[in-house]
């Protein structure tokens, strides 16, 4: 069964590029067992890091406090179905 854990994390005033690197350095790194990791940002200074796991899932590390305007947020999905959805 295939799991997807979500960590998503709102950066302090003007820090958005800052939260975003950190991510890049040190969160996806962390993921570096999961069978696939995306890394998003979006309006609102917000960055997203989504990992696949087949296994046990390895969890996110906080970043440094004073990047975040808030606590990190956590979720964790199990897959019940995978659709294709391109046409050729």
């Amino acid at each position: 069964m295939t799991e997807a854990l979500m960590w998503e994390a709102r950066a302090a005033a003007g820090r958005g590029a800052e939260l975003l690197d950190w991510a890049r350095e040190h969160a996806l790194p962390a993921l570096a067992g999961a069978e696939r990791a995306e890394l998003f940002s979006a309006a609102g200074e917000r960055v997203l890091v989504i990992g696949w796991w087949s296994g046990e899932p390895v969890p996110v590390p906080d970043p440094p406090a004073d990047l975040l305007a808030r606590p990190v947020h956590r979720w964790a999905f199990h897959s019940e179905s995978v659709v294709s959805c391109r046409t050729a």
